[in-house]
């Protein structure tokens, strides 16, 4: 029988997704449904929250997200980022994605060597008396980690609030299926989950996080995830669960020979 997986992200826009290969290889059937929407704050929105991007010397992405919104709220403002500007990212995907607005080089651009908060924290101890930080993130959702990181390494920064989340409808997804595993990037979409179906039995679901946050959310509701990523062994979650999946097979493999 198939295993059903739920990504709580919109489906990959290529054909060569890893995902697709992890399902073939495993027989798994993907279900690709956002549990959150993002909606991009005005210019008007953001000019009340008295920021000057240009006055900032490193800027932090923990998301591509974040880099969409960031230079869409520049052009909108039509502020030019100057090019001495740093760019710190919580992973090296989130790094490499800068190539789409800025000519990427590596002495600017610095990045968590795993994709954790704690990576990421060295990177900033190497450079927090220098840099002024602008954090770019969501209006109602930021990672209260790094903030209290800044905040407790005495860190010049400021929060940018450039977007918000809006909860997504899922009940036509999750009424429609039985799934063996649900996939989680963001604390939101657990909160999506919970809000649409506060008595979600979280026992007999296999849960994955991407994410230091998504994982603490998790943990705090009672879930107890076994896929988690990113790690330097399992940079993405299609990684993570082509690991998971391949043990699960190797041991049920072996006690299906035990039983003969």
């Amino acid at each position: 029988m198939a295993t059903t997986i739920l990504i709580t992200q919109p489906a990959p826009s290529s054909e060569k997704s890893p995902y697709y290969d992890l399902a073939k290889k495993h027989n798994a059937e993907l279900v690709f449904h956002p549990f959150i929407k993002l909606e991009g704050l005005s210019a008007k929105e953001f000019r009340k929250q008295k920021i000057d991007i240009a006055s900032y010397s490193a800027i932090v992405f923990t998301s591509r997200n974040a880099i969409d919104h960031f230079f869409r709220m520049c052009e909108e403002m039509k502020i030019s980022v100057n090019q001495d500007t740093k760019y710190f990212c919580i992973a090296e995907a989130v790094a490499l994605y800068l190539q789409k607005f800025i000519l990427y080089r590596k002495r600017k651009v610095f990045f968590g060597a795993d994709g954790t908060n704690k990576s990421l924290f060295d990177v900033f101890n190497k450079h927090k008396e220098n840099e002024k930080f602008l954090y770019v993130c969501s209006e109602n959702q930021q990672d209260s980690d790094i903030v209290n990181w800044l905040k407790a390494n005495k860190c010049d920064f400021e929060l940018a609030f450039m977007y918000r989340t809006v909860s997504n409808d899922i009940k036509s997804v999750m009424d429609k299926h039985k799934f063996d595993i649900i996939c989680f990037f963001t604390p939101s979409g657990l909160r999506c989950l919970l809000d649409s179906y506060p008595d979600f039995p979280k026992s007999n679901i296999t849960t994955g996080t991407f994410g230091s946050g998504t994982l603490k959310a998790c943990i705090e509701v009672g879930l107890k995830p076994e896929i988690v990523a990113p790690s330097i062994e399992v940079p993405n979650m299609a990684v993570a669960l082509d690991s998971f999946l391949s043990k699960k097979e190797i041991s049920k493999n072996k006690t299906e020979k035990s039983k003969a």
